[in-house]
């Protein structure tokens, strides 16, 4: 199948300056990593993509670099706690994972230089002042492009015949759910479809909101990088099939779980990179002259399986189009 991929316009120069946070002659470098799920397989295949990134780059723990893992579990006091010890710590670079912890890391430090990933809206929440040119102790990796959701709603429509109303799900705990729904709502006014907002902050808020779309009629479900949605997709999965409600996620990782279609960033590729940024810093480089980087590779995926299980039938030029089916 063709596969697609998408460079980011991201590629200003970067300048070398003098030492920022360059570790001391002898002295092993320590990289604090906060996660947002509650353990190393609950992150799967982003905890040993990173890293295998690190590996990569010729970086052993315990010999030539101190990896401080945390894993918040999804609770809020504790990714402030966390983000605090990891700050105690003196960490020489802070890797936030996901939306949920890039906030607390912004809060927690103005001078450790800090590396997110899986961030989609990285000016829009403070974090930076350009994509281009970052300017504070903060850049990394971002997962959203403009397009994305809009393709997602289009390809839905494709599969799904007469499809009128959709439903986004989103955890209004975070600070990027405004921007999904409005993103979500002018998508989805642009296609002729409604567009029907629904929240969940855990997953028994998110199977009371599956009820909801159910009782409104709701045709579809769609739902955007998210920490809890990650952590639960296998029941989120199961929870729409069960209902009848074809589900359109932003990964593998959660395509897997039992959706219907997935299009988004590669947040593998994504966690095996991050480790780059980080060797940038340790050498010296500031992270306000690194540029953000957008997605370099976005994938569609298609379970056939759950197709034919809703009923559904994919157009012949999306099973062309998609990366990888599911039969």
């Amino acid at each position: 199948m063709r596969r697609r991929e998408f460079f980011a316009l991201s590629c200003g120069i970067v300048v070398a300056l003098p030492r920022f946070v360059r570790a001391q002659a002898g002295r092993v470098p320590k990289v604090g990593i906060l996660w947002h799920a509650g353990s190393p397989e609950e992150e799967g295949r982003y905890f040993t993509g990173m890293v295998q990134g690190f590996r990569d780059l010729g970086y052993e723990h315990g010999r030539n670099i101190i990896l401080e893992h945390r894993f918040p579990n999804e609770i809020p006091e504790r990714f402030r706690s966390m983000a605090d010890e990891l700050v105690a710590l003196k960490v020489d670079v802070l890797v936030a994972v996901g939306t949920g912890t890039a906030p607390y890391a912004h809060k927690a430090t103005s001078t450790i230089p800090v590396v997110f990933l899986f961030v989609p809206d990285a000016v829009g929440s403070g974090f930076v002042e350009s994509l281009g040119r970052p300017g504070r102790n903060m850049t990394g990796l971002s997962n959203f492009g403009a397009d994305i959701i809009p393709k997602r709603l289009q390809y839905l429509k494709e599969v799904i015949p007469g499809l009128t109303r959709v439903a986004l799900i989103v955890n209004p705990d975070t600070e990027v759910a405004p921007l999904y729904r409005r993103i979500t709502d002018a998508a989805a006014g642009d296609l002729g479809l409604e567009n029907h907002t629904f929240e969940g902050r855990s997953i028994s808020e998110m199977e009371r909101a599956f009820d909801r779309m159910v009782a409104f009629g709701m045709q579809a479900v769609t739902i955007n990088s998210e920490g809890v949605a990650y952590q639960h997709r296998s029941s989120i999965g199961k929870m729409t099939l069960t209902r009848r409600l074809p589900l359109a996620v932003w990964s593998r990782e959660t395509f897997e779980g039992g959706a219907l279609m997935s299009y988004g960033a590669d947040q593998v590729a994504m966690s095996r990179r991050t480790p780059t940024f980080v060797d940038k810093i340790l050498k010296g480089m500031k992270p306000g002259d690194l540029p953000v980087e957008q997605p370099t590779k976005l994938e569609m995926f298609i379970n056939l399986k759950v197709a034919r299980t809703l009923g559904l039938s994919v157009p012949p030029m999306l099973l062309t189009f998609a990366d990888e089916l599911i039969e």
